[in-house]
């Protein structure tokens, strides 16, 4: 349903554009810093909404890249720690220490005023 609203969106900012630009078919110079010519303004119009959009989806693409490379290291990561989850879990490892062993081992923790 959100691809349908962001389509319908994109239609009508595209019907916008597009009669805008249809109305301001006057010429205009453009200065290029090392040339000057003179185009339609509709060209002017269509050409910076495309450049616009060419820049948008590349930032675009280029976020879609990063993440799925974040999925894929979590992807392996995750397996990693099944893979080493069902080792232990084979080895049949001694059962955890209770809370009071754990304290005889452990160094001592900020905050940790509790009584033995």
């Amino acid at each position: 349903m959100k691809f349908q609203w962001t389509l319908l969106l994109g239609i009508i900012f595209a019907l916008i554009v597009a009669i805008f630009a249809v109305i301001n078919v006057d010429p205009v110079i453009v200065n290029f810093a090392f040339a000057e010519t003179e185009l339609p303004l509709i060209l002017v119009i269509l050409g910076s909404v495309l450049m616009g959009g060419l820049i948008i989806g590349s930032v675009g693409f280029f976020r879609l890249f990063v993440l799925q490379r974040k999925i894929k290291h979590a992807e392996q990561e995750n397996a990693s720690l099944k893979e080493k989850l069902e080792r232990a879990e084979a080895r049949g490892n001694d059962p955890l220490p209770t809370r009071t062993e754990y304290r005889k081992t452990a160094p001592d923790s900020i905050g940790d005023s509790s009584p033995e």
